[in-house]
């Protein structure tokens, strides 16, 4: 029988037959769907079925069954044009399944999509989302409704007559199913809005905050917390607050770039006495004095908090003095951030204090002030006999040459012998 099938095809050998193995193998990726066999394969015979298996299959067959490796590769490849592994610990199957529910709820358009698109996909991708960085959030296509006023308590929201009542993707259905969520971004905006723009665009409701809120207090692993660029203000800011205070987890929340005033930063300072809070970013808001005085306040008996971000806010010495008093008596922060603060020499005076007393701070930023000679001078003085700070940002306050050499020369000291 060979010579015959020799006789038609000189190039044909037994070796062009496919093996019994092969063939089963291929009828595996071609039947996967109905008889997902994957677990008693050898380890070759697993790499074949991944570079092989179809990218569209149902998440709820291969979730389980495909370990992270080539299949989900190939499926953020195909997916996406920018796939960098190293934001995702490494894991491909980590990176689908955390950018593929990132795209369902930018894509959620309220009383449009239906809940269950998201909430299907919570079963296959739980166990593998830590996660999430939410760039847009969409509006109802229908017409907003007014609100009626309501009676205002210490910790609800004031909500204005003409304020729209649109509301965005509901948290509160997700969140807490989310059983390994470690990080929460949000920035509440219509991304390439062109000329339908509008402010409710960019800012969550009374209702998104309430809701928002509530899925917080439930998401007990969550350990990083940012909401920024979305309007959010004192009465919004304090009632996330409420439901963030004595979270088991929590270690860093960025509130950046809202319109966050004094009334807040006492709800903030209380937050610090009552969570295990290490990172606190609240750059580019409305604090004065008052609320950075609350802030230092809580400070003074804090032992957790490594990071204090206050740049671009309005402390001035009112709030700067009071910090440098707070960090007479602190031994955890490592690095303050003051800049542009309309700070002065008072100020200046106060930290030079801190710079001779505090041996934990680390790095401090003081730029964009007006420090003046006066205020440059105490700090080189006070810096002369520092040994721990490797870091000082005084661009930009007016202090003269001399100051400002004698102060990069400690650092530079201090820098060489961490080493």
């Amino acid at each position: 029988m060979a010579s015959l099938i020799y006789a038609f095809d000189p190039n044909w050998s037994l070796s062009l037959v496919p093996s019994l193995s092969n063939i089963c193998l291929h009828w595996i990726v071609n039947n996967f769907e109905e008889n997902p066999i994957f677990e008693k394969l050898s380890q070759i015979q697993k790499d074949f079925v991944q570079e092989r298996l179809s990218t569209s299959l149902p998440l709820h067959v291969t979730a389980s069954l495909v370990p992270d490796g080539v299949y989900w590769k190939r499926c953020c490849k195909e997916r996406w044009d920018i796939c960098d592994v190293s934001h995702y610990g490494d894991s491909w199957k980590r990176m689908f399944f955390e950018r593929h529910l990132e795209n369902i709820i930018e894509g959620f358009i309220p009383e449009v999509t239906e809940p269950k698109t998201v909430l299907d996909l919570v079963p296959p991708c739980r166990n593998y989302i830590k996660k999430l960085d939410i760039s847009q959030l969409l509006l109802p296509t229908k017409e907003p409704q007014l609100k009626k006023v309501e009676e205002k308590s210490d910790w609800s929201l004031k909500i204005d007559v003409d304020e729209p009542h649109v509301d965005h993707f509901d948290f509160s259905i997700l969140l807490d199913k989310l059983t390994n969520l470690e990080e929460l971004h949000l920035v509440y905006r219509v991304k390439q809005c062109g000329m339908s723009f509008e402010w409710a665009m960019f800012q969550m409701t009374d209702k998104d905050c309430k809701s928002l809120a509530y899925a917080l207090k439930s998401c007990k692993t969550l350990k990083l917390f940012r909401l920024h660029q979305s309007h959010v203000d004192d009465e919004k800011c304090r009632l996330l607050v409420k439901y963030l205070l004595d979270h088991p987890s929590l270690r860093e929340l960025d509130f950046s770039h809202n319109l966050i005033g004094d009334s807040a930063a006492r709800a903030i300072g209380k937050l610090l006495t009552r969570s295990k809070l290490e990172v606190l970013n609240m750059c580019n808001n409305r604090i004065s004095g008052p609320g950075a005085k609350a802030i230092a306040h809580a400070l003074s008996s804090n032992s957790t908090l490594l990071v204090l971000n206050l740049r671009l806010n309005r402390v001035m010495d009112e709030g700067g003095q009071a910090i440098g008093k707070a960090l007479l008596n602190n031994t955890t922060l490592s690095y303050l951030h003051l800049g542009g603060n309309d700070v002065t020499s008072v100020t200046a005076f106060a930290l030079s204090k801190v710079l001779t007393e505090n041996k934990t701070l680390k790095r401090i930023n003081l730029s964009c002030n007006k420090l003046g000679e006066v205020g440059g001078k105490a700090l080189a003085e006070a810096m002369a006999r520092n040994s721990t700070i490797t870091e000082c940002d005084i661009r930009m306050t007016d202090i003269d040459e001399e100051a400002a050499s004698t102060i990069n020369k400690v650092v530079w000291a201090n820098q060489s012998s961490e080493f």
